[in-house]
């Protein structure tokens, strides 16, 4: 694979369109149509699809035209491009981007006895750890840093949501770029989440792993009952888990065990989960596919383990030694069964080593094609987004050139 090379830093995730101002606007503001035409480009208009010596025509935010004979308006600002790349940029589906970390509020101390209830002020359900009344776009705010380093690697849009809670809410899908956060939210409710993990909540129960797939379990009945007696209690928890049960469902497995849990719940209560793994998945590739689930993927391979002292070698296991030697086999082993899956940044220690991983799994047989769609076509088709995922005329010009 040819190393990729961010043109002058160009990454288009801030072509966001010019609307009705909502805001005042202090000082010299250019109210003309902002129009761009990048030439002589291999474009990618799709993760399948290649324009060979292309133009790509922006208007206020949005591909106006892609082709190799896209007519260029005559106030156009043109960029010759001289042989570069255009790709659709990456979408990271699973990030917390914009969003505080949830702080613990368990207390402590010798006479804190155990809290089974919740304290949460309002009409919500009993339990802390299910909260599907949290929305994302309600408590984002732009992060100029992060938004940067995620652009650096080919990102030009993220699903971010509260990484907390069993049921943990709405996430909203946002462009990176460096406009005010009510120019960057481009859908405010663009998937719901879950997991098995109790977050923060201040509440003993639940507390094993049974308690989890329990309590979510009675949420999802609790809610069907609540929708079929709607005069017999006002409850925000499960008024929230009903309104957005239509949403792209994506739950936070965290390891091959509780992938299969998840689906076994999913189907008890007819749900699609769109599940996020931990890149072990070429351990259980049959039987993954036989679930027919939607995956998200982490690239975080192990580092290779120091062997050099025999005592250190006796305490890794072989099962150890096989996943560092597997896993950047595991993209390309999901793409060859055809178990459709995006790739995310999650998980990583640095997340500059993104794209080296990437690389990796390039070279262990994950087709270009492959990886491009992972990062673009099914992310966007997961969540539905129909703005961002390809450069085709009227969608968001949120584009890479390399």
């Amino acid at each position: 694979m040819k190393r990729l090379y961010l043109l002058l830093g160009i990454l288009c995730a801030s072509f966001v369109a010019q609307a009705q101002e909502t805001f005042p606007v202090n000082g010299v503001h250019d109210e003309r149509e902002k129009v761009f035409a990048f030439t002589n480009a291999n474009i990618f208009t799709s993760y399948n699809q290649k324009v060979e010596n292309a133009t790509l025509v922006i208007k206020d935010g949005k591909v106006a035209a892609v082709g190799a004979n896209a007519s260029i308006p005559k106030n156009a600002v043109v960029i010759d491009l001289n042989g570069k790349y255009i790709y659709p940029s990456f979408i990271e589906i699973f990030s917390d981007y914009g969003l505080a970390a949830a702080k613990s509020d368990k207390k402590g101390g010798r006479n804190d006895g155990p809290q089974f209830i919740s304290d949460k002020k309002g009409a919500y359900g009993w339990n802390e750890a299910i909260r599907p009344e949290t929305a994302a776009h309600e408590i984002f705010t732009k992060d100029s840093k992060t938004a940067g380093e995620l652009r650096a690697l080919g990102f030009g849009a993220t699903v971010s949501h509260v990484n907390d809670g069993i049921a943990r809410g709405t996430g909203m899908l946002v462009s990176l770029g460096d406009e005010s956060d009510n120019e960057i939210i481009l859908k405010d409710q663009a998937a719901a989440f879950y997991s098995f993990s109790q977050g923060s909540s201040s509440q003993n129960y639940p507390s094993s792993q049974m308690g989890p797939i329990a309590i979510l379990r009675q949420s999802y009945n609790d809610a069907a009952w609540y929708a079929a007696n709607p005069d017999e209690e006002y409850n925000i928890s499960l008024e929230s888990l009903n309104s957005i049960k239509d949403l792209p469902q994506i739950f936070d497995a965290g390891n091959m065990y509780n992938i299969f849990r998840a689906d076994k719940i999913a189907d008890e209560f007819d749900i699609q989960y769109i599940i996020k793994g931990n890149g072990k998945e070429y351990q259980r590739i049959d039987e993954l596919k036989a679930t027919a689930i939607s995956l998200i993927v982490p690239i975080n391979y192990p580092e290779a383990y120091d062997v050099t002292d025999p005592f250190d070698a006796k305490n890794v296991t072989l099962s150890e030694m096989k996943h560092w030697e597997l896993a950047p086999h595991n993209p390309a082993r999901l793409a060859k069964a055809n178990i459709e899956f995006a790739l995310t940044t999650q998980t990583l220690k640095d997340k500059k080593s993104f794209g080296k991983n990437l690389a990796k799994a390039i070279k262990e047989g994950l087709s270009h094609e492959d990886a491009l769609k992972a990062l673009t076509h099914t992310p966007a088709k997961l969540i539905g987004a129909k703005e961002v995922g390809s450069l085709e005329r009227g969608k968001i010009a949120n584009f890479i050139i390399l």
